[in-house]
């Protein structure tokens, strides 16, 4: 009996070539991007369709692709806090953006300097405001911005599930009430319990 699907085109293995038909103006666009890079117009496609921020809604995308601009594939993770991940907003607030770096990346000054070169990111009208960070290390005691981050954060970016696991530990410890969150004057703040 002979094997069809040898000859059946919809059972071969992929090739890995394809075509894909777009504007002739966005085909100009890319292809300037790729030489501003010295690279091919195909590594620049690859690289993008392949970057952390690719599938993510617009503001979202920028903010990743910024972040993993700035740290490469020490990018562990991104994750949108505060205020508008509440859904409490006022006009005046930024929306925070925790940036987590491999440990093998200084969190300093450079970073922020990095990030503020390039135009200012804005999500719903309010400025990205980036918080650059490692992940815990094992057993390390969570500061009141893990905790914030735990409660109300939104990963927007991971890799190996690092950050999600990081955060469920935090939540945890304030299961546990290890960690407690007190109000002083109309200010928020953690307490670490002993």
């Amino acid at each position: 009996m002979p094997n069809d699907t040898i000859n059946d085109p919809r059972q071969r293995p992929p090739s890995g070539r394809f075509v894909v038909r777009i504007d002739p103006a966005l085909h100009a666009s890319l292809r300037e991007r790729a030489r501003s890079e010295d690279i091919s117009l195909n590594r620049y496609c690859a690289r993008e369709l392949g970057s952390p921020s690719s599938e993510l809604p617009q503001p979202a995308s920028e903010a990743v692709g910024r972040a993993h601009a700035i740290l490469g594939e020490s990018l562990l993770g991104v994750v949108a806090f505060g205020s508008w991940a509440r859904g409490e907003p006022s006009w005046e607030s930024d929306l925070d953006m925790l940036l987590i770096a491999g440990d093998g990346v200084p969190i300093s000054r450079n970073l922020y300097r990095q990030w503020d070169d390039g135009p200012a990111l804005k999500w719903d009208g309010h400025v990205v405001e980036p918080h650059f960070v490692h992940l815990l290390a094992d057993g390390e005691t969570p500061s009141g911005l893990w905790a914030e981050v735990a409660m109300d954060g939104h990963v927007l970016f991971e890799r190996r599930l690092a950050v999600s696991r990081t955060l469920a530990g935090v939540r945890r410890r304030i299961l546990e009430e290890r960690l407690s969150h007190r109000v002083a004057h109309g200010n928020p703040y953690w307490v670490r319990e002993s």
